[in-house]
């Protein structure tokens, strides 16, 4: 699959303005705009592993396309959610375990780089990642 592989953050697009309106603090959102995020994709049929490893925690998700399954954002926040296969898409629809708002998010590979694309109440961002 596409996804597989190593994929490190090159650049982001309205992260800071995503963050804040999730409610992160300025403090953390500074950090987070610097974090080195890597994610190490795996696929096997319709299971899914992502390793995330960045300056601020190491994390092993796995899930199973149109499974629900809960995860932590590295800031705390508690999400459940899906993620499916849109096309050449992955499409993932989660809510917060908070506030019941909806947080979407898109992987997709453009160009040989995978970008991430965030939505939430209205403000979107994107993590462009390249591939190691």
């Amino acid at each position: 699959m596409a996804f597989d592989g190593t994929w490190k953050i090159d650049r982001n697009e309205n992260y800071d303005k995503f963050m804040e309106k999730m409610g992160i603090n300025l403090v953390k959102r500074k950090l987070a705009a610097h974090d080195n995020l890597k994610l190490a994709i795996s696929q096997a049929g319709s299971k899914f592993t992502v390793k995330e490893s960045s300056a601020f925690r190491t994390a092993e998700i796995a899930f199973e396309l149109g499974v629900t399954f809960s995860y932590s954002l590295a800031d705390g926040t508690e999400l459940t959610g899906t993620w499916s296969l849109e096309g050449d898409k992955l499409v993932g629809r989660f809510k917060r375990v908070d506030n019941e708002k909806e947080l979407n998010a898109v992987r997709e590979i453009v160009g040989g780089e995978l970008v991430q694309t965030y939505v939430y109440e209205g403000v979107e961002a994107k993590r462009i990642f390249k591939k190691e």
